[in-house]
């Protein structure tokens, strides 16, 4: 049986994922209540790129790293964020990497991205239903009012990050082929 490793190369990619998604969250405008940006986007396409392990770490660092160093928020919240992209980014690219000799068609792509993103706001969805109702206490209108209002960004962020992510990755699909970085990409997975 041959052990996998993960090669510098692998790593360098990751870091690379991470810090894009660290420096792209940086960049976001507030939208009914909430805040948009396109490091979703780049979450996906982590996922994409390096599969569902690699991918899934580099989205969640990446988001995690931004939440404790430049989002001030306290260490519960940074591994919900942590698990939350991870499990976006997983999912895109379990379904990238299920799709075998099809991966890079469009459709495929879109699909992956779809239910990476649902999965985000899914979770996302549940942390805010817990915070709300457990934590704070709220009342359910009150616990159902603000899942609402959370819910129209989130989607807005989901829907964006479903344009963008497939566009990009098959902007430089061609490079990564002939470069052969696709494969190292994805070798470990």
């Amino acid at each position: 049986m041959k052990q996998k490793s993960i090669g510098i190369l692998n790593i360098t990619f990751m870091a690379m994922m991470a810090a894009m998604v660290y420096v792209v969250t940086l960049f976001r405008f507030p939208l009914l209540g909430s805040k948009v940006h396109f490091a979703n986007a780049v979450c996906l396409l982590s996922g994409i790129l390096l599969g569902p392990v690699q991918g899934g770490l580099a989205a969640g660092i990446g988001s995690a790293l931004y939440d404790a160093l430049a989002g001030g928020y306290d260490i519960v919240n940074v591994l919900i964020t942590l698990v939350s992209k991870f499990a976006m980014a997983w999912v895109c690219g379990l379904i990238i990497e299920k799709s075998g000799d099809r991966r890079d068609r469009a459709d495929r792509t879109v699909i992956a991205c779809v239910c990476g993103a649902l999965t985000y706001v899914a979770l996302y969805m549940l942390k805010t239903f817990i915070y709300n109702k457990f934590v704070y206490g709220y009342p359910i209108d009150a616990v159902g009012a603000t899942m609402v209002a959370k819910l129209i960004p989130s989607l807005i962020n989901a829907g964006a990050a479903v344009v963008a992510a497939p566009l990009f990755f098959h902007a430089v699909l061609p490079a990564l082929r002939a470069s052969g970085l696709l494969g190292h990409m994805r070798a470990a997975d």
